[in-house]
């Protein structure tokens, strides 16, 4: 582990040096792109890139296209039909290990933190409420955590009916937040077992979680083939919207400043185009720092960019309720959450082992990875997905050509890639990423070492 961590900080030391001296960067081996994206708010700095002209900067002519879902996604850019896209930050992992798709997928740009919520239909809220604690106001107080929301799911299973949610993916920071969130209060999300040709996840399961594209979250749960859902924005803020159901949580609350998408491209296209792909993520750095830039100060603007029909397209008041500081939850009950929606702030865009690791972490604990591993197996896997060294070579060209503030970015003479240990989840376990079989044996539920379906 020190040789690892210490490997990763000469080589980020000598790219600082080795590129520092630059003036003018080498020229895009290819011009014309084509990326994908899914209809979400976190897809904003492809959007800003392109609407800003960060893209045209580094001599990039670029194509932004809407994709039907996340497989068709992920598989378009594997057969080079999109030169790379917006992604699920489990899917360049996922790939790489062959759950799903085996392809080799790597990221070198992390799109953002938080921006995910946890929304229930409004029967199933009237149900929770009872159990919920109240502030002064009579408002709930919050985090609300899946304890109160164990009796309705219990009194479900008693009837024999059973409790249906949705997530977006597999592979996705949803899946792995909805499950965290109902693990921790005593609710069992189910397992996976590809080995066996089971890859429901729904083995055990207390609460069964499928998935759902994320614009047909809302009229799904509206027709009552689910009872609640995780996703992105607008979608949670859009069932306020529509009074058909209630946000009770953000991933703020469940993982504070979680990585959520990455940019993601296959090792193939990386090879080949090294300094087009350096290219894309000095423009991506900049729409990210433009997106936080003076407290928020242009996310107006942004909001504006994103309600229109070739990006997101919902209407400017669902996207502003969260990308400008606040979060609905129960209609009427509007909280200040100013970091909802990070683009830059906290090193977001960073690629760290770690937060690829906690991602490993969740796939072994619910199956998708069915035997024990050893922590170098999650070390080697976050290296070769995980690029820090590529970003780093980005930053150092926007520090050189006077675009960006060494002080915007992290030390790379002495950074790591592993994150300090996180203590701020919801169910106050401390996860450490370099310790990823400590992290996994402090679950109560969860598959451990020694486990297998």
């Amino acid at each position: 582990m020190s040789w690892y961590k210490s490997a990763l900080t000469a080589t980020l030391s000598a790219l600082a040096l080795g590129v520092s001296s630059l003036s003018i960067a080498v020229e895009p081996e290819k011009e014309e792109l084509k990326f994908g994206f899914i209809k979400l708010t976190d897809m904003a700095p492809l959007a800003i890139a392109y609407e800003k002209q960060f893209f045209e900067d580094e001599g990039l002519y670029v194509t932004l296209e809407a994709q039907a879902n996340w497989k068709v996604l992920l598989d378009r850019v594997i057969t080079g039909e999109l030169d790379g896209a917006h992604m699920l930050a489990g899917q360049p992992l996922g790939a790489t290990i062959g759950f799903g798709t085996q392809a080799h997928i790597i990221t070198a740009f992390s799109m953002d933190l938080n921006g995910n919520g946890i929304t229930v239909s409004n029967s199933v809220w009237e149900e929770m409420k009872p159990h919920i604690p109240k502030q002064k106001d009579g408002k709930p107080v919050h985090p609300i955590k899946a304890d109160y929301l164990k009796p309705v799911v219990d009194k479900y299973k008693s009837e024999g009916k059973p409790f249906k949610m949705g997530m977006v993916f597999p592979v996705s920071t949803h899946n792995y937040e909805l499950r965290y969130w109902l693990a921790a209060g005593g609710i069992h999300p189910g397992y996976y077992a590809p080995a066996k040709g089971d890859i429901s996840g729904q083995i055990n399961a207390d609460a069964l979680l499928s998935v759902t594209p994320p614009p047909q979250m809302p009229a799904t749960m509206e027709a009552g083939t689910i009872y609640g859902y995780c996703v992105g924005e607008p979608w949670n803020q859009q069932a306020v919207f529509k009074g058909i159901g209630v946000p009770v949580i953000t991933d703020y609350e469940i993982w504070k400043n979680n990585p959520e998408k990455v940019f993601g491209v296959s090792k193939a296209w990386a090879d080949k185009y090294p300094q087009t792909h350096i290219a894309v993520v000095k423009a991506m750095i900049r729409a990210a720092k433009w997106l936080d830039d003076n407290n928020n100060a242009n996310r107006p603007e942004a909001v504006k960019i994103l309600s229109r029909s070739n990006y997101v397209g919902a209407d400017y008041d669902v996207i502003a309720n969260s990308m400008t500081g606040t979060f609905e939850y129960e209609k009427g009950d509007k909280r200040e959450v100013p970091d909802f929606n990070v683009f830059f702030r906290y090193n977001a865009t960073f690629p760290y082992y770690s937060d690829a690791i906690w991602y490993l972490t969740q796939m072994r604990r619910w199956g998708q990875i069915g035997e024990h591993k050893p922590d170098s197996w999650y070390m080697d896997i976050a290296k070769k997905v995980y690029r820090p060294d590529i970003y780093a070579i980005a930053a150092q060209e926007l520090i050189a050509e006077g675009k960006m503030k060494a002080s915007e970015f992290p030390d790379f003479t002495t950074e790591t890639g592993f994150k300090p240990p996180q203590s701020e989840f919801i169910d106050g376990i401390t996860f450490d990423g370099s310790k990823p079989n400590e992290y996994l044996n402090k679950f109560k539920i969860g598959l451990k070492k020694g486990d297998s379906l």
